[in-house]
């Protein structure tokens, strides 16, 4: 029987080559949407599954809650550490205190890299059970040793033996190799870490830190075995109260399994984040497929006529129901296999392009049992509902009505049609109108007013050796005439740390504020262009300015001082004079409000800052630029980097969300029309005898054309009556997530209508023209 089915269906998909060719084709596009959405949403689910005990890890946050209103964040003072290793040593197995993600130099021999890395107590590689190519992982118990990454490890030292060879960080650290680790995955919250220093070791400043007013690194945990994250939450939340005063700041054990997905907190719970996303890519990956599914039923039941006396000629001979709807999910689940087989070709070619788009490393896992298991389960189901319409309304014939010829198909045969027409026109729409709707919303963080001039600013990194040049290497820019200007700063221009150090007359002692706070050299102002609004910049005239401070708008708004230029204010216990105040600068994410920032004029500076004339060739100038850094820093690699690219990395997820969207967007509207190619085709077939006769009758081409045209324009109008109202809703709800945000205009709508009008119209008007300017001869000479 089933050989039979598989004869039939054979038979049938080539005598029917159009639709065949259609239905497949649509399939195939939907299922190669649907597996490379699910790839991408597994890697997302995935994220840190590579660490062995992932589900007892877990990163302190820290919630401080001023006039109810709670700000959580990543950043911990240094003490915390020390405090939950020996408070609630029953609660933790492993603590480990880690700095930010650095970017430093590793030289070993004449071979100078430029990497990134982290101090890291000793703890952590056994925490996260770094597997160990050579070494041990408690190597860093020595301040002296360190660990490389297999793929560092290589490029220093190529095919030779690493171990207790020495590599030099930064010009002025010497450490020992002392273990080497494989590379961790992409899907991996450490990915790009490459190297893990001692904590122990003299040269990390994060180490000699003691004030738990001072927020500067990060803190991981590991719990004991049958330890629960809430209960041990609740246990240890107060641990810095006593040591906080005039506001109020408690700590949470956030999961290591929610850490990539959950990064939006709500009074100091995870509320959302990335998973907001994973969510939309699954379901969109769904109504994609979905409509490929809508394809194949549309167009079955729109050849069945085409079927029905095979069907009365089956059913006369004793064929039953159940055998006939047998027969035709067979069919539908034979052509389901051959889009699969299709599917994964078109996958394999897509994803070198997807994976760019997305910033992923997916593969096809071809030795994955699961996803065989996975993909057969797939190509099932879209079989079966593909062809479930179908196969139940064609079984459904009446035999006799069929074999006397009298069988028709009624006026609401065609109902179900239209339904799933609008359907897949109005998921279409919506995916349109969002795609535009995110473009705008990345376009109106773009222009937003940054204070500062970005183009033309480039950052290198202010090693040890540098510090001993920098008035010289400054005279020797400037004397290239490719350097407007150069400063140093301790943070780059895109990005402040932030304080909470800092105090002022008739200061609310409850007020929490956080300052974002920069130390800077005198022309660091005149190089990235900021705008004083009142008193004056920092001056080499004035050498007292060592003592002062500039304050932003926000930052002075938020002393309440009706006349800040002039006053004092104390940082980390030092008192200082506020000299100038300057206009609000972005730095921090383009969707978030302004934050009060401050301005020293000396101190520890990391971040050298240059403006390139801009009537210099970029190559040029950096050429320039590079020759004047080998003279006093000779073998290190020149390790720059433009701001406003760096500031383009702030608003890279909601480019990446809008590229995806756009990416389904197009391929839903590519089955669309489709399946509207395919039915315009099949009444145009229909109703050839029609067009004769309305032809010999006098009936132009544009009277023919609008006939065939108006119903189709009808069903998509329809569609965008639906999908306008729902696109609006739920991407205003989406916009609502950004404080900075732009607004829904009306010609959004406006232009997707008639563009979805504009591709129905080319889409149906081919075949429609084509049966309409036919010779009528051709078509009612038989009758």
């Amino acid at each position: 029987m089933f050989r039979n089915y598989l004869k039939t269906a054979w038979r049938y998909l080539l005598k029917s080559k159009l639709h065949s060719i259609l239905n497949i084709a649509g399939l195939a596009t939907g299922m190669a949407v649907a597996l490379l959405a699910g790839l991408w949403v597994w890697d997302e689910l995935s994220y840190n599954s590579n660490f062995k005990h992932q589900s007892h890890l877990a990163q302190v946050m820290l919630n401080q809650t001023y006039k109810g209103e709670t700000y959580t964040g990543e950043t911990i003072a240094m003490p915390l550490g020390d405090a939950l290793r020996t408070q609630y040593s029953g609660d933790f197995k492993h603590v480990s205190l880690g700095s930010w993600n650095n970017e430093l130099i590793v030289a070993a021999g004449d071979v100078k890299l430029p990497s990134r890395g982290m101090w890291v107590q000793h703890e952590f590689p056994e925490m996260f059970t770094l597997n160990m190519v050579k070494g041990r992982r408690d190597v860093l118990k020595d301040p002296s040793f360190i660990l490389l990454s297999q793929s560092l490890a290589k490029a220093l030292f190529g095919k030779a033996d690493p171990i207790n060879k020495v590599v030099r960080i930064d010009n002025r650290l010497n450490l020992s190799v002392g273990g080497i680790y494989e590379d961790l995955p992409h899907n991996s919250s450490f990915y790009d870490v490459k190297l893990l220093l001692p904590w122990g070791n003299n040269e990390n400043w994060l180490g000699k830190q003691t004030a738990w007013s001072n927020h500067c690194g990060v803190l991981f945990v590991q719990l004991n075995e049958g330890a629960d994250i809430d209960k041990t939450t609740a246990k240890i939340k107060n641990v810095p109260t006593p040591h906080i005063k005039d506001f109020k700041e408690e700590i949470m054990l956030h999961p290591f399994s929610k850490l990539h997905l959950y990064t939006e907190f709500k009074n100091g719970k995870a509320v959302g984040g990335r998973i907001q996303l994973v969510h939309m890519v699954g379901v969109i990956g769904f109504f994609v497929l979905f409509l490929a599914c809508i394809n194949f039923m549309n167009l079955s039941t729109a050849k069945s006529g085409k079927r029905a006396k095979e069907v009365g000629v089956r059913k006369t001979v004793g064929s039953l129901r159940r055998q006939l709807i047998g027969q035709f999910l067979g069919e539908s689940i034979f052509m389901a296999t051959l889009a699969f087989l299709l599917s994964i070709i078109l996958v394999q070619l897509s994803l070198p392009f997807f994976n760019d788009l997305s910033d992923k490393q997916m593969a096809i896992p071809w030795s994955w049992p699961l996803f065989w298991l996975l993909a057969a389960g797939l190509t099932l189901i879209t079989g079966i509902v593909s062809g479930s319409y179908p196969a139940f309304y064609l079984s459904a014939f009446d035999p006799i009505k069929v074999l006397k010829g009298v069988f028709k198909a009624g006026p609401m045969a065609s109902l179900p049609r239209k339904v799933l027409v609008v359907l897949q026109f109005t998921v279409s729409i919506s995916l349109i109108i969002g795609t535009i709707i995110v473009f705008r919303q990345i376009q109106y963080a773009k222009s937003r007013p940054a204070g500062f001039a970005r183009n033309g600013l480039i950052t290198v990194p202010l090693t040890d050796d540098l510090k001993k040049h920098f008035d010289a290497i400054r005279n020797d820019l400037l004397q290239t005439g490719a350097v407007e200007n150069m400063a140093g700063s301790s943070q780059p221009a895109s990005h402040f740390s932030n304080n909470n150090s800092i105090d002022w007359k008739g200061k609310d002692p409850g007020l929490v504020v956080y300052y974002r706070n920069v130390n800077v050299t005198h022309d660091f102002g005149k190089t990235i262009g900021w705008q004083i609004k009142e008193g004056r910049d920092f001056s080499k005239s004035f050498p007292s300015d060592s003592g002062s401070v500039i304050l932003n708008e926000t930052g002075a708004k938020m002393t309440g001082l009706k006349n800040p230029v002039g006053e004092l204010i104390k940082f980390e216990g030092k008192t200082y004079q506020i000299i100038g105040i300057v206009k609000d600068m972005l730095t921090q994410s383009p969707y978030e409000p302004m934050e009060p920032s401050i301005f020293i004029c000396g101190g520890w500076m990391g971040i050298i800052t240059m403006r390139i004339k801009p009537t210099i060739p970029v190559s040029d100038a950096l050429n320039r630029i590079e020759s004047v850094f080998k003279k006093y820093n000779q073998g290190d690699p020149l390790e720059f980097k433009f701001v406003d690219d760096e500031y383009a990395k702030k608003y890279s997820n909601e480019v990446r969300i809008g590229n995806l969207a756009a990416f389904f967007a197009i391929l839903a509207i590519f089955i669309s029309c489709l399946g509207l190619f395919g039915l315009a085709s099949f009444i145009a077939e229909q109703r050839t005898k029609e067009i004769g006769i309305r032809k010999v009758l006098g009936a132009s081409v544009f009277n023919l054309w609008k006939m065939q045209s108006k119903e189709f324009v009808g069903l998509v109008m329809t569609a965008c009556l639906v999908a306008v109202p729902l696109a609006w809703y739920f991407l205003n709800d989406w916009l609502q997530n950004y404080q900075y945000r732009t607004s829904i205009s009306w010609w959004i709508f406006a232009v997707t209508v008639s563009g979805v009008l504009g591709i129905t119209l080319l889409t149906v008007s081919f075949q429609a023209i084509k049966a309409s300017i036919a010779n009528p001869v051709n078509s009612l000479k038989t009758e």
